[in-house]
């Protein structure tokens, strides 16, 4: 396999949360020679303190080639100047260069609260990333060079899989439950329909649940570990055999560079599965065990409305054209994730303090 795209400026945006801060990190430690622009608007789940030591390796007194832009991606005039090179480091005013890629990331995600309440999901997730569409067409249109804009989405745009049913495909009709995975739904179509009306460079992928260190506690695997660790009851939904397919935010990362730089236009999407389906009250009792906790700490409660009962991806495509797969088995990641939690409950604890009002607990 030969590389079919190679940029040297790359900005991803929601740059601070949980997969940015991942990618943003390993884009730097493994390809040489490439600056990354983060672009974040620090919202309750994004954090600079997730990414130290990048600013520590990498921002003016290291080797200059990370940048951070406070920026929501809904503000036109900032995400054009940004995509043109006419902004400056929100850190340290350094002048920052005109992207190349874009992996765009900055998304509204928590699906309890967008069934709370639905309009900050809309906002971000879907004029958000049409105010990014415009932007790339008019930037593209006054300065044309070799771009990619990849669109990074989720398997719950897909729906809810019966028990024996096959795992989704890349060709399955997009049918959302959540307010949250519609937003994403409405992302992807007006992805596509930028595609096909103005012929812009943008990929989607979808993944499947992730996992790893610097997660906001609010998903199921932090959440968990967080209330074990605070000797708090752990509350399962509904009978707790809602299936979802794993991947570790390392793998994801990975796969969404490949995408970047091999992906084909014409592909359109791509599907990035863990190969690694659990029902959520067995990553539950796993958790107590590993941390020596006894598993009557387990809480059945009433199921969420909507809730998706299984989550599969079929991994084909990204599999035999662009020759990636997960390298972690779960049970393996898993022990690493917990062990980076109770290793950084600081950052944890300060990321609940930073937003006690969003907080599940």
């Amino acid at each position: 396999m030969t590389a079919t795209f190679e940029p040297r400026v790359v900005v991803v945006t929601g740059g601070a949360g949980f997969i940015g801060s991942n990618l943003v990190r390993w884009i730097l430690h493994n390809v040489r020679d490439i600056s990354v622009v983060n672009v974040d608007a620090l919202t309750y789940a994004g954090t600079r303190a997730s990414l130290t030591d990048v600013e520590t390796e990498h921002g003016r007194d290291g080797s200059g080639r990370y940048f951070f832009r406070q920026l929501d991606v809904r503000d036109n005039d900032g995400v054009a100047q940004l995509l043109a090179g006419d902004t400056r480091d929100t850190l340290d005013g350094r002048s920052v260069p005109a992207p190349d890629a874009v992996l765009h990331l900055a998304a509204e995600t928590h699906v309890d609260r967008s069934i709370a309440s639905a309009s900050a999901f809309v906002s971000t997730n879907v004029q958000g990333t049409m105010t990014l569409l415009d932007a790339v067409k008019v930037e593209l249109d006054a300065r044309p060079r070799d771009f990619r804009l990849i669109n990074v989405s989720t398997d719950e745009v897909y729906g809810s899989l019966g028990e024996h049913d096959p795992a989704f495909s890349e060709s399955h009709a997009l049918r959302p439950n959540s307010p949250y995975s519609a937003s994403k739904a409405g992302a992807d179509c007006l992805v596509r329909a930028y595609v096909e009306t103005h012929g812009l460079p943008c990929i989607t992928t979808r993944s499947s649940n992730n996992y790893g260190p610097y997660q906001f506690p609010e998903k199921l695997i932090p959440y968990m570990i967080a209330r074990a660790l605070r000797d708090e009851t752990l509350p399962i939904y509904g009978d707790g055999g809602n299936v979802r397919d794993w991947l570790h935010v390392e793998d994801h990362v990975e796969a969404l560079w490949r995408v970047c730089t091999h992906g084909r236009i014409e592909d359109e999407v791509y599907n990035i599965g863990g190969r690694a389906e659990r029902r959520n009250i067995d990553v539950a009792r796993t958790i107590l065990s590993v941390l020596e906790k006894p598993a009557s700490r387990i809480e059945f409660v009433a199921d969420r409305p909507g809730h998706d009962r299984r989550y599969a991806l079929d991994g084909t495509r990204i599999r035999e054209r662009l020759d990636w797969t997960p390298s972690r088995s779960f049970d393996e990641g898993l022990r690493e994730t917990i062990r980076w939690y109770v290793d950084h409950q600081d950052w944890w604890q300060r990321a609940l303090a930073r937003s006690s009002h969003h907080a599940a607990f």
